[in-house]
């Protein structure tokens, strides 16, 4: 039986296994303490991938390479085994890619686990690393902020041009130009926010997304990475040890790479629902038939 044949029937094992009664447990066992995470069922190719590396050890001793406070932790780079100090990491992995798996509910909330890869310019499908991971810290946005998540940065950006290249604008783009060249950049951006209805009747744009209620409470409460969504296959959730992520967070670090390493030993345990809901509080969702 080829690799490929072994990979798609591991794949529907577990989405069989985890459709029933039981799922896998993830524990990240490091010196600051160890996280337990869930792999969602939707995104099936990545929790295949990931288990199928835990069990043969693959992530064990390897880094939290990358580490950037209020961000993200991230790590999976096998390179980073036995690296030297001060070594840059993040370019190893398994040989191969996983393809995007993106769905809209999951986002970027803290605790999220999503696939780390390369840039658009040069993965434009945005396939994940066969390896490389990263869990979200993040930060709380603020209520009055809430604009960030419900407008499309980058049409507004192309909206915008255009509005500003029509002469019958010109009175607007002076009145705007003179709040930016007063420093006043909230007062801009709010101005800015404020043109979007205008902008999309003259272009034509929807510039607005819907953003769910769950989306708004998590990023209003515990926080996250909103601007990754839709452009990272996040395809599990840290269900205990937030405080861990925290402590590895603040760790002291050098372009990014923790001063002093810290590794992780990865395990998965197949386990009942019912059991983990006991264990660790999680309550899965009802499933809709």
């Amino acid at each position: 039986m080829n690799k490929s044949v072994i990979f798609l029937f591991l794949a529907f094992t577990l989405a069989t296994s985890c459709a029933q009664k039981s799922d896998y447990v993830v524990t990240i066992k490091t010196n600051q303490g160890e996280m337990i995470a869930l792999l969602y069922d939707e995104t099936p190719k990545h929790k295949a991938n990931f288990i199928k590396l835990a069990k043969e050890h693959y992530f064990d001793s390897l880094l939290f390479h990358r580490v950037i406070a209020g961000f993200m932790i991230q790590g999976g780079d096998p390179n980073s085994k036995k690296a030297k100090p001060g070594e840059q990491l993040g370019n190893g992995g398994p040989g191969y890619t996983v393809d995007a798996e993106f769905n809209p509910k999951f986002f970027h909330e803290k605790g999220a686990l999503s696939a780390a890869r390369l840039g658009d310019g040069q993965n434009p499908t945005k396939a994940s690393s066969g390896s490389q991971f990263y869990i979200v810290q993040g930060t709380i946005i603020p209520e009055s902020n809430m604009d960030d998540l419900r407008i499309d940065q980058m049409k507004l950006n192309m909206g915008f041009r255009q509005l500003m290249q029509n002469p019958a604008n010109k009175p607007l783009i002076d009145s705007l130009n003179q709040v930016y060249m007063a420093g006043d950049m909230e007062g801009y951006k709010r101005k800015v926010f404020a043109l979007v209805p205008r902008i999309e009747k003259e272009t034509v744009m929807k510039i607005t997304k819907d953003v769910s209620p769950e989306k708004i409470k998590a990023y209003t409460t515990v926080g996250g990475a909103a601007h990754l969504d839709g452009d990272y296959t996040v395809f599990g959730k840290v269900i205990k040890g937030l405080d861990v992520i925290d402590k590895i967070a603040a760790v002291q670090t050098s372009s990014e790479r923790p001063v002093e390493d810290i590794r992780m030993f990865v395990t998965v345990e197949e386990m009942s629902k019912k059991k983990i809901t006991k264990l660790y509080g999680y309550v899965y969702p009802e499933v809709k038939k």
